[in-house]
C-alpha cells in the first residue's frame, strides 16, 4: 500500500511540473509607435505596435488605445494564446501603457 501511494505521488507530482510555464512567459514590454490598424491580411487587432525591428497587433479590453495613436508608446501586455496567424504579427492584449516624451 505504501509503495502504490508512492508511485502515485510520484505520478501527480512528475504530471504537474511537466508541462510547467516556468520560463515561458507571455508578458512582455515593448516600446514604439502606436497606430490604428486599417485593412490588413491577417485581420485582428484594433491597433499596431511598430518597433525598431518589428511590429505587434495590439488590443485591449481595459485601456482607449486610440488616444494614443501616433505616439511613441511603451506598452506592457502579454500575447494572446493561438496567435499569430495567417502569416501576421504576435497578437498582445495591452495592460498598461506609457506615453514616451
Amino acid at each position: 500500500m505504501k509503495l502504490l501511494a508512492t508511485i502515485s505521488s510520484f505520478i501527480f507530482l512528475f504530471a504537474n511540473t511537466c508541462n510547467s510555464p516556468e520560463g515561458q512567459s507571455n508578458q512582455l514590454q515593448l516600446t514604439g509607435t502606436l497606430e490604428a490598424t486599417g485593412i490588413t491580411s491577417y485581420q485582428y487587432g484594433s491597433h499596431t505596435l511598430t518597433t525598431e525591428d518589428t511590429f505587434y497587433a495590439l488590443r485591449s479590453e481595459k485601456i482607449d488605445l486610440s488616444k494614443f495613436e501616433g505616439k511613441t508608446v511603451s506598452v506592457e501586455g502579454e500575447k494572446v494564446e493561438g496567435y499569430p496567424v495567417d502569416g501576421g504579427p504576435d497578437y498582445i492584449e495591452v495592460n498598461n501603457i506609457k506615453e514616451k516624451e
